[in-house]
């Protein structure tokens, strides 16, 4: 379990986390989503003590990560793949950590074996391709069997087998009883792995909850009709409150009522339709949303790029 109370990183005049508070549980994976700049990377590294907190405490199952007798075994961590001595081979590096924690041999090839490193474990990781750092990061974060995992992007180089196999390992870890927290970009990742979410957004926690708590809290449920008199039944659904779109001729997207509101009401007034759809939003499209006031750094998005194009 990882538990944050009024967690607050300044430097200098910048408040990079802002008195955020938060219980991370375990047998879950919690999925932290936030733009560039957000304050994901400096929270993770406030959790392992690698920046203290201007204010507030963290702590891991029950204790200040320093406060842990041997962390490796209550913590694995991947922050930061590259932070790898080049000249070593991936057996070395992660025989050099076990050493520090009293961790046999025998893990250290458990873990080899169990991130697909076996063909290279031999080689300088200097000469590792993105992916394969990627691999030992998550080899030295098991090292020690941890009961809580933190990651930090861990799909980034990732192939898909890959991606694939870091879903089904931390999904397993989960249903081991332990406590899994990784942040991703990828957000159609991230909704087939998280069970529970936390956005952050200019340092501050915008929302949490269950994935599809989060999805429809952020953009509501739609039903998308299409009819040859769909302007009629748009208008009568706005009658009843619904917010509608019409994407094109003869389709409507209602917000704000149900399915069984809307063939209700076309029965109603004989309206014949064509199709009725609930339709939920993505998490890729949720999360737009949520944090589209919390973009330090702005480009012009594809579909405004796009209109200005034609």
């Amino acid at each position: 379990m990882i538990e944050a109370r009024n967690l607050t990183k300044r430097y200098g005049d910048k408040v990079a986390v802002d008195q955020i508070s938060f219980t991370i549980e375990p047998g879950t994976v919690t999925g932290f989503l936030g733009p560039n700049g957000a304050g994901k990377s400096t929270t993770m590294r406030m959790i392992v003590g690698l920046d203290r907190p201007t204010a507030g405490t963290v702590t891991v199952n029950g204790k200040p990560y320093a406060a842990h007798r041997s962390p490796l075994n209550e913590v694995g961590a991947l922050l930061d793949a590259k932070a790898v001595h080049t000249g070593r081979s991936a057996r070395s590096h992660l025989r050099t950590m076990a050493a520090t924690h009293g961790i046999s041999t025998r893990r250290v090839d458990d873990v080899i074996e169990m991130t697909g490193l076996a063909g290279v474990a031999g080689k300088r990781v200097g000469g590792f391709s993105l992916g394969m750092g990627q691999r030992l990061g998550i080899a030295s974060a098991m090292l020690g069997d941890p009961r809580t995992l933190i990651l930090d992007e861990p799909v980034n180089g990732l192939d898909p087998e890959g991606v694939v196999w870091v879903r089904t390992l931390v999904r397993r870890l989960a249903a081991e009883g332990r406590t899994v927290f990784l942040s991703s970009h990828l957000m159609s990742e991230m909704a087939q792995t998280a069970d529970q979410l936390l956005v952050i957004g200019r340092g501050r926690i915008i929302t949490a909850g269950p994935v599809q708590d989060v999805i429809d809290g952020a953009t509501g449920s739609a039903v998308r009709v299409r009819s040859p008199q769909a302007a009629d039944l748009a208008a009568l659904a706005q009658a009843d409150g619904a917010a509608v779109t019409i994407p094109e001729t003869g389709v409507v997207e209602l917000r704000g009522i149900s399915a069984e509101q809307v063939g209700e009401t076309a029965a109603r007034h004989g309206i014949v339709l064509h199709e009725l759809t609930p339709r939920r939003a993505s998490l890729e499209e949720a999360y737009m949303h949520l944090t589209q006031d919390a973009v330090e750094y702005r480009s012009e998005t594809a579909p405004a790029a796009m209109e200005a194009a034609r």
